[in-house]
């Protein structure tokens, strides 16, 4: 219920603000397990994307903004939880693997924060291990274009899900990490678009 009133009241200010377009909506799952992944060029970012997908997304966020009175309130009712950045967190890992596992959307930022420049960053390796764990969910990129001016024009571009072939084999940190690169190079084919 507060997710539906807070997603509306988010639409009418983007609305106002933004000039958004979005192509590929027709890629996204109805159904079942999606870990959905994008660039991250500005704190409007999640509240885009949960505002132009249809089922609830449950996002990653930075557990300084949960410390916020008013503010983590309001995010831990629009089902978003915390992750400490820099360090492994196995409990978000275990929240985002029962949020796929309920058959639900997950949002992650791979990055781990914000570009200031708006290039891309190197990915996190926890969109890999958070991949290889859930093992069936799909997993679509999202790329979002343009800058956040008011009344200024935003893009954002939904790939087709990828499918990934991971080999059987003992996964170390350096192979997360290959396993993170490629699949966030998804994003940045949908960024040339």
């Amino acid at each position: 219920m507060f997710y539906n009133l807070a997603k509306f009241l988010c639409t009418l200010v983007i609305s106002f603000l933004f000039r958004i377009k979005t192509t590929g909506l027709e890629h996204f799952p109805e159904e079942g397990p999606v870990i959905i992944y994008s660039n991250h060029k500005s704190m409007w970012d999640p509240i885009i994307i949960g505002c132009i997908l249809k089922r609830p997304v449950y996002f990653m966020a930075k557990e300084e903004l949960f410390k916020i009175p008013v503010f983590g309130f309001i995010l831990k009712h629009i089902h978003a939880f915390p992750v400490k950045r820099g360090t492994p967190d196995k409990s978000a890992i275990k929240r985002s693997l029962q949020v796929l596992a309920e058959n639900h959307v997950l949002g992650i930022f791979p990055e781990g924060t914000r570009s200031k420049t708006g290039n891309l960053l190197e990915p996190e390796p926890g969109i890999a291990m958070i991949y290889l764990k859930s093992r069936n969910a799909d997993i679509v990129p999202v790329a979002i274009k343009g800058s956040y001016r008011w009344f200024s024009s935003i893009d954002v571009v939904i790939g087709r899900p990828v499918k990934l072939e991971v080999a059987e084999e003992k996964i170390n940190s350096q192979k997360l990490k290959e396993i993170s690169i490629n699949i966030f190079n998804e994003v940045s084919k949908l960024m040339s678009l």
